[in-house]
């Protein structure tokens, strides 16, 4: 018998619960001056969002439990290489403007909380239904699209990881495995996992407001593409490398998110790259020398 909380659909305890978990980790973050908390509590959210959900509405069908094992695993996942690798590094120089700040520090952990509530959208709308449509094709798909995402993430962060260890990756850009084919194989692996979990909710759906979870894998996208993620990502690189003409010349042959052969894509007319491979003029500044501006023409 399902447990009800606020309201039927476990939005509001779902929002409580995820608050509270972040605002733990605000205090510890804001009173030590610590970040290696940050980017584990934000990965773990969504498995206690998926888990929360589950385990209140007692329905237990397969398509709750394949989409609450999927988040689970892509969360610890996330979570715990996160968590490895800022234990590695010590410090996270994201923090290095905010870290004394209280107004910057609230700011940034308020987000992180809408980051975990509405990307959880997906997997709160499937658990919180008491019908059960058959697993159909909508479903397949949706789980063939989350395979085929978490093995880009997982396996481009470890190839990355890899990379950066060996002497003749220090000081350069990671080009190999995966990473020949996108400039950011891990952020493509979390577009089409949260789109292939948006696609497997799809029967439980209906004529409801469950079709808000379309918000996930949108809010994901566009966090990714404008404000963290791939914006920052170029824009360290860029820095870093731009007064090496063979870095812009990777960037020219690579593309930036979907994979695509680099013979290919260097052919690919710009406006092309802009509408389907998100090669937006913003990840592409030229470095602020003039040593640079002239390296890269």
């Amino acid at each position: 018998m399902a447990v009800q909380v606020l309201d039927e659909n476990y939005l509001g305890i779902t929002a409580l619960v995820l608050f509270g978990w972040n605002f733990i980790f605000f205090l510890i973050a804001y009173a030590f001056k610590f970040d290696k908390v940050t980017d584990f509590a934000g990965g773990t959210g969504f498995s206690i969002a998926a888990l929360l959900t589950f385990l209140l509405n007692q329905t237990y069908f397969p398509r709750q439990i394949v989409m609450t094992v999927l988040v689970m695993v892509w969360s610890a996942r996330l979570a715990g290489f996160l968590l490895w690798r800022i234990l590695k590094w010590g410090e996270d120089n994201r923090f290095d403007d905010i870290r004394s700040n209280l107004a910057k520090l609230i700011s940034f952990w308020t987000f992180q909380f809408l980051w975990n509530f509405i990307v959880s959208l997906t997997v709160i709308s499937v658990n919180s239904v008491d019908t059960n449509p058959a697993i159909g094709a909508a479903d397949i798909i949706g789980w063939i699209m989350w395979s085929i995402g978490f093995f880009f993430e997982a396996v481009g962060d470890v190839q990355k990881t890899l990379f950066k260890v060996k002497p003749e990756g220090k000081g350069t850009w990671c080009n190999a495995g995966l990473w020949t084919y996108t400039r950011h194989p891990n952020y493509f692996g979390e577009f089409m996992m949260w789109w292939g979990l948006f696609v497997a909710g799809a029967a439980v759906y209906g004529n409801t407001w469950r079709w808000v979870s379309i918000l996930s894998p949108v809010f994901l996208m566009t966090i990714l593409l404008f404000l963290s993620g791939i914006n920052l990502g170029e824009e360290s690189a860029n820095k870093k490398y731009g007064s090496k003409p063979e870095y812009w010349k990777y960037k020219k042959e690579t593309s930036n998110v979907i994979p695509f052969p680099n013979g290919l894509f260097a052919k690919i007319p710009d406006v092309i790259k802009k509408i389907f491979f998100f090669e937006f003029p913003v990840y592409n500044k030229m470095p602020t020398s003039e040593e640079g501006r002239l390296l890269t023409r």
